[in-house]
């Protein structure tokens, strides 16, 4: 069956030019963009509950632009000025060119990894005798508290904000040709909104290992995986595949 309409599970890309708007052209093909779920503030009350005093910390470590926002807000729904000692471990460039939406950079201390955990966790053990907070979501990747532990830190883990899933009641009589997913929680949004949803001639397009086992787990059909060797993005997935069934 030929591709005429695919849902991205996520917010539309900003950028004019995005790999989807070069795709959309190619291929004369409709794609929108809803996040099936959302991100939302923990308040500070809860933080306290936590038992998570901001000004027992000497650096903070951040893995993602969602715990550098909620970071500074719980800041300053606390009432606690950041101070200028205050060390920053990104675990990406991305992730520490955001952070200048609320330092100044040069004046910082500011270490950066590469991309994944991993890769920052060898800097992170150079300052042992920091003392670290994690600022998080409800839903955190085993292996970071496990690799922290290994490595002997004096470190705490703060839920600075959750995963909510979104209502998407409004898509109950839409129908698309491809559904693409990017994490459990968005297969889990699928079904909470959707109960009684019948695959039928629907592709499913999903990213990484842990969304592949949610989609299966779920009895979901999966037609497009990624990341392959000949496509490691999903747009590139997308491509080929809607180029091989438009013929």
């Amino acid at each position: 069956m030929k591709v005429k309409t695919i849902l991205i599970s996520q917010p539309e890309p900003k950028a004019e030019n995005s790999p989807y708007a070069k795709l959309i052209d190619a291929q004369k093909i409709k794609v929108d963009f809803r996040p099936f779920i959302h991100v939302e503030g923990v308040e500070a009350k809860d933080v306290r509950q936590q038992k998570i005093d901001l000004s027992d910390f000497t650096a903070v470590i951040l893995t993602s632009r969602n715990s550098v926002d909620h970071y500074f807000r719980l800041a300053e729904e606390m009432r606690f000025k950041v101070p200028d000692s205050m060390k920053y471990f990104c675990q990406s460039e991305a992730v520490a060119y955001y952070l200048q939406k609320y330092v100044v950079y040069r004046k910082r201390k500011i270490y950066v990894g590469k991309r994944t955990f991993p890769e920052l966790l060898p800097m992170i053990k150079k300052y042992k005798d920091e003392k670290f907070l994690l600022p998080s979501a409800d839903v955190l990747k085993p292996s970071i508290p496990k690799l922290l532990d290994e490595s002997k830190l004096d470190w705490v883990r703060g839920v600075f904000y959750k995963t909510v899933i979104s209502d998407l009641s409004d898509l109950r009589d839409v129908y698309y040709d491809i559904l693409v997913f990017f994490s459990p929680s968005g297969i889990e949004s699928l079904l909470k909104n959707f109960p009684d949803f019948k695959q039928n001639e629907t592709r499913i397009a999903v990213f990484g290992n842990t969304t592949v086992k949610a989609a299966t787990e779920a009895g979901l059909r999966i037609d497009i995986q990624v990341p392959t060797p000949e496509a490691p993005s999903m747009t590139m997935a997308l491509q080929k595949y809607v180029e091989e069934v438009n013929k």
